[in-house]
């Protein structure tokens, strides 16, 4: 590292610079390149013959092969085997896999090579999903955001999915498309636990641009002077305490023959002190370091598409930058005009997270999308409501509500829908401007989502609200202690089944960054 010692000049995304080796194999390798073997086993089955013990041994151990049960065993050649319970074969599916898959990799975390053997018989899911989800839920329960010397913690090296020659190709298939969703998610966990201090606006847009060669992205960042240029009041006024400068960054991906165009828009909020409305020094105030994981579930989305074959064209703005109190800051009472010619009073400086992607919205807009999703850690309203493992979602389409919906239950990172109550909209009202950014003392989560409904005209429209799932208090299963990145694998899997809402035609073709 050199530098500044005090602006912690690291890698922002360290976990994706050297992943675990993925492979296929016929069969089992040796205990020097796979140290642990999960061994599925299904209720009132006979366990494979790998695990050396008939039903009633196994039983011994508590183990009956219910879903989500693990026996460590020791092998003759040494190595750890791991019956791992899957339950009844006609109830098993992406979500109950990648659990377990996660639950083998945290039952052996002294191991660094890890194997999977898939099922001998036919499950309610294909070869190829299954190995997707393995491989998810193996790579996402070992990932690890560590930027000190080394503790001495195993990492995943090697992770080796066993199979028959005659489904290898459908496995292989699998495993591609578990490798990018995890690296997507990895991504997002990355950047939104990476601290404020080394993850500025600025370096926000470099990282995309890092990232969008090999991805197949066209990125543009827009720094202060062309925000001004655009009329972008909303980023610019939460911007006006801090010494960074923001970046509006815009990422297009675009297929040779798009079957439509989805805009997304992600809250960068860098680290959010709450500005002039100052956030208690408490436990939530340090982790405002990840007020920007809506941004960073879009980028991780993003990085996957091309891999994954996506027909859809996908636009996205990510609106960064930190919400600081200086002699400069956004005051309450101010009044700002955003992209749209919109004026807002200011009477809250920490609801700046819906002020910056307005202008965002807009933007999106103007780029003719056939509908529009924004993501933000947005209201601790929605963490009250849902708690830490239920996104919100409000939106003026309920085709494009339930296409988020159905993309949750499939990537397992699942939203419920709220009401827009529409007669809330009183509350934003302003005598001196269009509107305010702050509601009544109840139902923040709809009076925000009402807020960014102003901005984006009749275009269908969907916002995802994840200041309830952004943080975890502990880890469970694939999901990890501390900023979580929620919000990346929903996106992909939206993007992937995309609907234009209303419309079976495609629409026109998206205009590429200039």
């Amino acid at each position: 590292m050199s530098g500044n010692p005090a602006r912690g000049e690291f890698d922002p995304i360290p976990s994706t610079r050297s992943p675990a080796r993925v492979s296929i194999a016929a069969v089992l390798p040796p205990v020097t390149e796979a140290a642990a073997l999960a061994v599925p086993v299904q209720v009132g089955a006979e366990p494979p013959a790998d695990l050396g013990l008939d039903a009633a041994g196994l039983a011994v151990t508590g183990f009956t092969g219910r879903a989500g049960q693990t026996a460590v065993l020791p092998g003759p050649d040494g190595r750890a085997l791991v019956a791992i319970g899957v339950g009844e074969p006609e109830r098993v599916d992406m979500t109950l896999v990648r659990d377990v898959a996660a639950d083998f990799a945290r039952a052996v975390p002294q191991h660094r090579s890890l194997a999977v053997e898939l099922p001998a018989t036919d499950l309610a899911i294909s070869a190829a999903d299954f190995a997707q989800a393995v491989v998810e839920g193996v790579l996402l329960a070992r990932w690890r955001f560590f930027v000190g010397k080394d503790d001495g913690e195993q990492t995943l090296t090697d992770l080796v999915i066993v199979a028959p020659d005659a489904v290898s190709e459908d496995v292989a298939a699998g495993v591609a498309r578990g490798r990018a969703v995890a690296r997507a998610a990895a991504i997002s966990r990355d950047l939104s636990n990476c601290p404020a201090t080394t993850l500025t606006a600025a370096r926000m847009g470099e990282v995309a641009e890092e990232l969008a060669s090999e991805a197949g992205l066209v990125v543009e960042a827009f720094g202060e002077q062309e925000l001004i240029e655009m009329g972008c009041g909303g980023i610019l006024g939460v911007n006006l305490g801090s010494v960074d400068e923001p970046r509006l960054v815009r990422l297009a991906y675009l297929p040779s023959a798009p079957t439509g165009h989805l805009g997304l828009v992600g809250k960068g909020i860098m680290y959010d002190s709450g500005g002039i409305s100052l956030k208690p020094s408490d436990e939530s105030h340090a982790q405002m370091k990840n007020d920007m994981t809506g941004a960073a579930a879009i980028l991780g989305a993003m990085t996957a598409l091309q891999a994954l074959g996506c027909t859809t064209a996908v636009t996205a703005y990510l609106c960064c930058t930190d919400n600081m109190p200086s002699g400069s800051a956004m005051k309450l009472g101010d009044v700002l005009t955003m992209r749209n010619g919109t004026t807002v009073e200011v009477l809250n400086t920490d609801a700046e997270g819906r002020l910056v992607m307005a202008d965002g919205l807009c933007l999106a807009v103007e780029d003719g999308v056939d509908a529009v999703v924004d993501i933000a850690t947005l209201t601790g309203a929605c963490l009250r409501t849902l708690g830490v493992e239920l996104a919100g979602v409000m939106g003026n389409a309920p085709v494009l509500v339930d296409q988020l919906r159905t993309a949750g239950a499939i990537s397992d990172e699942p939203v419920w829908e709220l009401p827009l109550h529409r007669p809330y909209r009183s509350q934003l009202s302003s005598t001196i401007a269009d509107m305010t950014n702050m509601g009544g003392p109840n139902a923040g989560s709809i009076t925000a989502a009402l807020f960014l409904e102003e901005f984006v005209g009749e275009v269908p429209w969907a916002h995802v609200d994840i200041a309830s799932t952004a943080q975890q208090p502990a880890p469970r299963t694939w999901r990890n202690k501390g900023a979580s990145g929620f919000g990346a694998k929903l996106l992909i899997e939206l993007a992937m089944r995309f609907e234009a809402p209303g419309s079976t035609a495609p629409s026109s073709p998206p205009r590429a960054a200039t």
